[in-house]
């Protein structure tokens, strides 16, 4: 018998390899569907259940229209909350003030809220449930997922608590106002509300999309406990432990950010994230909601309110000691503490290297043969990241549309392909390499990759330390079964239970990202999947033939197969999702008028001008940043100044007191439908130390410098009130930005055609009017 027979004796068929492979994908598609939410419950479900179909008659009557704050539709849209909550026999009550927050860039938003406060009293309160959402919609769509849906499963949660015997502890319900414009009505409540003062447990739900999983993918830290309740209460337990490191390390803000920025709350965030196409856009309307989607977040906030509202939440309403590391797995939620991670970490480490050892002992591998592995395998999944964004790149070319959006309207069959074609990347390097180093060199050296990296992120990352940590260790102990009986049989069995692990663990995760991030930013969940695919590397081995078999066409069969399922995903994309007006290409313009120079613009934020705004913008431009929302690089292009009115700018008084220029101001929009103003008061050689708008002081840590810059939404319709607090002697002027909402009737303007519509955005359909007053 020749050597390369001996060697090949004990090699299972490919037959077999192809059953393993299967079995992995169809555990594949069971974790990605035990994600899947629920259907909706009907309208005659029980009492005590949470139905979305009586919940989506709370969608409709909210999302009928847009409701930005300070409109007349949110005023609708409050005086209904109102009447529905004290319906149900709660303590209802409008909270009317100025809330206050400030951007990375020095920038003071402000707004005028109006939110709605009700209690359901407990029994014995050790503390306070806060059920959260936002009543406020953005100005370009209705909102019906973000954040109607949120509402709708606070309110129906509540009906069904309100029908039952009281829980131990008290009940808040605020619906807050103005978190699309600045998360301002949260500050308010926390900052001036007599409830907001003693803190507690709060739930936030929240939408980036129009369906999908409702994910708990925020927490306040010191989680364990929380995570705990989450995970024996929720009945659709969607959640992942590296959601919360990545959310931690984004700028990112909701409401919940201004609670746990208060220092006296916890607790959890939930949003459902696919069908991002239609975020913040006119298409997030009723009919396009997933029912599903609101009947898991109305279950899960149903029950883990009700879990919560009898616990002792005097422990709970104060962060943790530890954190806890959790993901779902087959429809339940696997949980631990930290504490655990470095031991786990520290084992995966240790079975990989004992790995490498036995390999090396047995003759299977040498070490320096195992070392070169070990680089080689950086190579599969750095080319992944390279090919997921590359094939987004195509797309994008081919469909320029798609460079509007963060992830296609139909982007299932994206999805496929980009995972096919990292399958088919891993795959062509292995069918490189396995002859010339081994395959289990190969496989060893990308669980090498997967122990190391693991055990960096059980160091900086914790919550993310299990997507590497569960694949190596389940790797190495199957690998070593493996490597020391030599049977057909455990081979197979060991790549089976192996790769099984690394399924569970990991295409949940996969599946979530995708829409949580886009096609758009590809390469993050890539990553993901790149790190599933090399540590299925012993299961997709067995696909190739044995060494006996020199035939090219049948070790290159392998990554065709997965490349041409690739190209067949992408074409059936294309051909799926079409842009049409139920699924349109979203555009972005806006005007801007210079008072001061009598220069007006149009505007765009997009990438590159599209179909519809090429034939208004053509020219790179860098926007003043005083211009919300558009500040920054802009594709520009020259417009007729229309006849739009400045704010007018009334002195009402100006006076030293003491060292100090005391300067109140009146700032009057001159046109209909003024939503936003922005104040940029500056003194030439002096300092802003004091300001007061809208009857609320700005804080003194955002004061200081030689200028106060202020967004103030819902200014009052007599006109806003603004004084300062002068150092200097210095010129003083104020520049005003007028912004209201709407282009129809400016000239120039053509209307959108059929199948375009505005993008998701606040720098969409807007219209900015700027004028300096100078000031004494």
């Amino acid at each position: 018998m020749s050597a390369t027979r001996s060697r090949n004796a004990g090699r299972p068929s490919r037959l077999a390899g192809l059953a393993v492979v299967l079995v992995l994908l169809a555990l594949a598609a069971w974790s990605v569907a035990s994600l899947r939410p629920p259907d909706p419950a009907p309208a005659d479900a029980p009492a005590q259940d949470f139905s979305a179909t009586r919940a989506f008659g709370h969608v409709e009557a909210i999302a009928a229209q847009p409701h930005v704050v300070g409109s007349a539709e949110s005023g609708r849209v409050v005086d209904r909350l109102v009447e529905t909550l004290r319906g149900l026999g709660l303590d209802t009550r409008v909270q009317n003030a100025v809330g206050a927050t400030r951007t990375a860039a020095g920038e003071t938003r402000m707004a005028r809220v109006r939110n709605v406060v009700a209690v359901l009293p407990g029994t014995d309160p050790t503390g306070r449930l806060f059920l959260t959402a936002h009543h406020d919609s953005v100005e370009t769509g209705p909102g019906a997922a973000d954040d109607a849906a949120g509402v709708a499963a606070v309110l129906e949660s509540v009906r069904a608590l309100a029908a039952e015997p009281a829980l131990r502890n008290d009940v808040v319900v605020l619906l807050t106002d103005a978190e699309e414009a600045c998360s301002c009505g949260a500050e308010a409540f926390t900052a001036a509300h007599p409830l907001g003062s003693a803190g507690g447990v709060v739930l936030n739900l929240e939408a980036r999309g129009t369906g999908g999983p409702p994910i708990m993918f925020e927490t306040s830290p010191g989680n364990a406990a929380l995570a705990q309740a989450y995970a024996a209460a929720a009945p659709h337990p969607v959640a992942s432990s590296v959601a919360v490191e990545v959310y931690r390390a984004l700028p990112n803000f909701t409401d919940f950010s201004v609670f746990l920025a208060d220092g006296d709350f916890t607790g959890l965030n939930t949003a459902f994230v696919d069908g991002a196409a239609a975020y913040h856009s006119p298409q997030d309307v009723p009919e396009r909601l997933d029912r599903g989607s609101l009947q898991a977040m109305g279950d899960n906030a149903l029950a883990v309110a009700r879990e919560l509202g009898d616990r002792d939440l005097s422990a709970l309403a104060e962060p943790g000691a530890a954190d806890a590391t959790y993901f779902p797995v087959l429809g339940e939620l696997v949980h631990y503490s930290d504490a655990l991670v470095r031991p786990l970490a520290g084992a995966a480490l240790a079975a990989v290297g004992l790995l490498v050892l036995v390999l090396h002992r047995r003759g299977i591998s040498s070490l320096g043969r195992t070392a070169v592995a070990t680089v080689l395998a950086v190579v599969p999944l750095v080319l992944a990241l390279l090919a997921a964004q590359g094939l987004w790149l195509l797309l994008v070319a081919v469909r320029p549309g798609y460079g509007q959006l963060l992830d296609p309207w139909r982007p299932g069959w994206f999805r496929l392909a980009t995972v096919a074609l990292l399958a088919g990347v891993v795959l062509c390097w292995l069918a490189l390499l396995r002859r010339r180093v081994g395959s289990a060199a190969l496989a060893t050296g990308a669980l090498v990759w997967l122990a190391v990296l693991g055990a960096v992120l059980a160091g900086v990352a914790p919550g993310g330390s299990y997507l590497a940590v569960w694949p190596a260790l389940a790797g190495a102990l199957t690998g070593l079964v493996a490597s020391a009986s030599g049977s057909r049989v455990l081979t197979v069995l060991s790549a089976l239970l192996g790769g099984a692990v690394a399924v569970v663990v990991l295409a949940p995760t996969v599946a979530l990202f995708f829409p949580a991030l886009g096609l758009s930013a590809a390469a993050a969940p890539s990553a993901v999947a790149a790190l599933l695919l090399v540590a299925l590397l012993p299961a997709l081995d067995l696909l190739f033939p044995g060494e006996d078999d020199h035939r090219p066409w049948s070790v290159a069969a392998v990554p065709a197969a997965a490349l041409a399922a690739a190209i067949a995903f992408a074409g059936i994309g294309l051909v799926v999702d079409r842009f049409d007006a139920d699924h349109p290409v979203p555009s972005r313009l806006a005007y801007v008028l210079d008072r001061d120079t009598g220069q007006a613009s149009w505007v765009s934020t997009e990438q590159s001008p599209g179909s519809y705004t090429v034939d208004f913008v053509g020219t790179r431009a860098e926007l003043d940043a005083r211009y919300p929302y558009l500040g920054g690089p802009v594709w520009s292009g020259r417009a007729e100044p229309a006849d739009l009115a400045a704010a007018v700018v009334e002195t009402v008084a100006d006076s030293p007191v003491g060292a100090r220029r005391e300067l109140s101001v009146r700032v009057t929009p001159q046109r209909a439908g003024v939503r936003m103003l922005v104040l940029d008061l500056r003194v030439a050689g002096g300092t802003v130390a004091g300001a007061r708008v809208g009857g609320r002081p700005v804080p003194a840590g955002e004061l200081g410098g030689d200028r106060a810059w202020i967004v103030f939404h819902a200014p009052p319709e007599g006109g806003l009130p603004a004084s300062f607090s002068i150092e200097g002697d210095g010129e003083v002027t104020l520049r005003v930005v007028e912004v209201s909402d709407g282009l129809a009737g400016l000239p120039g303007h053509e209307p959108r055609p059929a199948g375009v519509d505005a993008a998701g955005s606040h720098s969409s359909d807007v219209v900015h009017v700027a004028a300096t007053t100078r000031l004494g």
